[in-house]
């Protein structure tokens, strides 16, 4: 990143103090991390230094938060073909920055600073129309493409290596409390528009087609379409998530099995 930045200052001359503040300057990622995301959530009733510490404070004390952030930008770049450097994420992707700020927030909900918790939430709502339950969880090597739009539930669990799209709600199917929140398996990926709602299991590998209503559990390496959703066509890839391949086989498209999920 150092040396896509080096080139990019070069190249760009304009924009060369931005890339020295953002990521050149500082000695660790982590560093750059909390640094840049505390600019981008400033705000007057908090100053980018306070949130600059908080940010670096919870990527202090818990590791794994910086090793899935890096896991992150390795999935955007392996698998957004508009994606070509490692920075690009880092520094534009709205998707990345509310995901790393989400995981800012629960670290802060598990540390019992829950009113600190729910105002990263409400700023991230804000600025990137992404609207995260902190108490909501979220693996490792998760792409959030185009972002806007997600909304995820207070008892969500979203597994490693998860493709997400625009506009997908995860959300509860009623105004029960408890555990009202879809499970996503490792290696899934949801299409643009999908809404999964309730405690449902989505298996792991499984393909939400874009639009789908997803109200019941998903079997593994499945593909689902259609309102409600059901499956079609036969066994999915290893992961998904990792093809981004968003069409529908011959027998997918024709309607494939009439089991409901």
């Amino acid at each position: 990143m150092r040396a896509e930045a080096s080139a990019a200052a070069a190249g760009e001359p304009v924009l060369a103090s931005y890339f020295h503040n953002t990521i050149l300057r500082h000695k660790t990622l982590n560093d750059a991390l909390a640094y840049h995301l505390a600019s981008v959530l400033e705000h007057n009733a908090l100053t980018a230094t306070s949130l600059q510490e908080v940010i670096a404070e919870g990527l202090s004390e818990d590791g794994a938060i910086g090793r899935c952030m890096q896991a992150d930008i390795c999935a955007w770049f392996d698998r957004d073909p508009a994606c070509d450097q490692y920075i690009t994420p880092f520094l534009y992707f709205k998707g990345f920055h509310a995901l790393q700020s989400h995981r800012i927030a629960h670290w802060l909900w598990r540390q019992g600073r829950r009113t600190l918790a729910l105002y990263f939430q409400s700023r991230v709502s804000e600025q990137f129309a992404v609207d995260i339950h902190p108490a909501s969880r979220f693996g490792c090597g998760i792409m959030i493409d185009h972002a806007t739009g997600l909304v995820v539930g207070e008892t969500c669990v979203v597994e490693d290596d998860v493709s997400i799209l625009h506009s997908v709600t995860l959300g509860g199917s009623g105004s029960g409390g408890g555990d009202r929140h879809p499970k996503i398996g490792r290696g899934v990926m949801i299409g643009a528009g999908a809404k999964i709602l309730g405690p449902v299991r989505v298996g792991e590998g499984v393909k939400v087609a874009a639009g789908s209503l997803v109200l019941s559990d998903v079997p593994e390496h499945t593909t689902v379409a259609g309102v409600p959703a059901r499956q079609v066509g036969g066994l999915t890839a290893a992961a998904p998530a990792y093809t981004m391949d968003q069409t529908l086989d011959a027998s997918e498209a024709d309607g494939g099995s009439d089991r409901n999920p």
